[in-house]
């Protein structure tokens, strides 16, 4: 497939005072002179919607922290076909250190901002720095799971359990989730279109469709236009999508 030109990311600058992932984000263990250190191989960019972060197999000389918007991480095999294989919320950490290649397409699916950090640099501060070492392990190890409860997904859930478990995963990751510890509904934006969701969930654009018309009907969920959904009860939500009710949060 032909590759179009990556557009010129916009930079911009964001405080780690002011940083809405400051506690969640690879730096969430840092302590004041680790932040330090940071700040001095940090950089932000911001991307539109529909813009390339970085195409598979390019030299990748940064990793980075989603700060705001959402990605999508995409494998095209060599006839062309293309899987979305994950999405990228807000602190998920993007790039690896010790490979000098990026291994998916990273295209930003709504206005992104990125926290970036120069990759030889930031290998430096991990090696010294153990905070944020152990912080990359730990968010491994988290995206090791949510893999695996993934390919549950995929392999064992029905439709609707599937929509509303993509729902689930997108509003665990809002702020405004925090509306549930007061009974309150939680309302998030669906970053992705029903034709996105279709390819990520293994399932047709009629049947997607239908699910999510069939959860508003049923009143799990209230949509306004396209992509706006109100919960109004999560924990009912959760049991829609075949989870636990007492698990706890993805991080």
């Amino acid at each position: 497939m032909q590759k179009t030109s990556i557009a010129t990311p916009k930079t911009v600058h964001v405080n780690c005072s002011d940083c809405p992932i400051r506690h969640r984000a690879v730096c969430a263990r840092c302590d004041d002179d680790e932040l330090e250190r940071l700040e001095e191989i940090k950089y932000y960019r911001s991307f539109e919607a529909g813009q390339t972060v970085v195409w598979s197999g390019d030299r990748m000389d940064f990793v980075a922290s989603v700060v705001s918007g959402i990605a999508t991480l995409t494998q095209t095999m060599e006839d062309g076909r293309r899987q979305m294989v994950g999405l990228l919320l807000p602190s998920d950490f993007v790039g690896r250190p010790g490979r000098e290649t990026a291994a998916y397409d990273v295209t930003a699916t709504t206005d992104l901002v990125m926290c970036c950090f120069r990759k030889k640099p930031f290998e430096d501060v991990m090696m010294a720095t153990p905070h944020v070492g152990q912080r990359l392990l730990e968010m491994t190890l988290d995206e090791l799971d949510a893999a695996r409860e993934w390919m549950l997904l995929l392999g064992r859930k029905t439709a609707r359990e599937k929509i509303a478990s993509l729902i689930t995963i997108i509003a665990r990751r809002d702020a405004s989730l925090a509306a549930r510890k007061n009974g309150g509904p939680v309302v998030v934006d669906l970053p992705l279109t029903r034709e996105a969701m279709s390819e990520y969930l293994g399932l047709t654009l009629e049947t997607v469709s239908r699910q999510i018309s069939a959860l508003r009907r049923d009143g799990v969920i209230e949509i306004e236009g396209k992509r706006h959904i109100t919960i109004p009860d999560f924990d009912r939500l959760i049991e829609e999508a075949g989870d636990d009710a007492d698990g706890g949060f993805l991080v």
